[in-house]
């Protein structure tokens, strides 16, 4: 099973990049051209990595998705890239989005470097999964 990877960004060419990127790297990807404003609907397509930009239509609910997501136990493990052209932004918000472990991409980006950050976050996610699992087992037997 491969890796399902969560795209959002309101721009249609960028969607389908990072479709043909994903697909050609052996991931699954799902699109959406708005960020999302229920965790319900995240959960529901469980993706191991979030790939989202942080202005839709000059508004910031790229922002709003990724602060709901940090705080809710379900998603907040989720490994999350912000892709965006808003460098003002993210350089105001780059202490916390580091802190929360968020990966920065700017646009324009280079796409070998993107594919590389698409495979350390996907990877990063494994690593916690299987000290998760290794722990769910010690619990287990003692």
């Amino acid at each position: 099973m491969s890796e399902r990877v969560l795209v959002v960004n309101d721009t249609q060419e960028i969607l389908d990049l990072f479709d043909d990127i994903l697909k050609e790297e052996g991931y699954e990807s799902v699109l959406s051209g708005f960020p999302m404003r229920e965790i319900s609907d995240v959960e529901a397509i469980a993706p191991d990595l979030i790939i989202l930009d942080l202005i839709f239509g000059g508004e910031k609910t790229g922002w709003q998705m990724l602060q709901m997501l940090k705080m809710k136990r379900s998603t907040a493990s989720i490994p999350i890239i912000v892709c965006t052209a808003a460098l003002e932004t993210v350089r105001e918000q780059e202490g916390y989005l580091m802190s929360q472990g968020v990966h920065i991409i700017y646009k324009p980006f280079d796409l070998d470097h993107l594919v590389e950050i698409i495979k350390q976050a996907i990877e990063s996610r494994r690593n916690i999964a299987s000290v998760v699992e290794d722990e769910e087992k010690k619990r287990h037997r003692s």
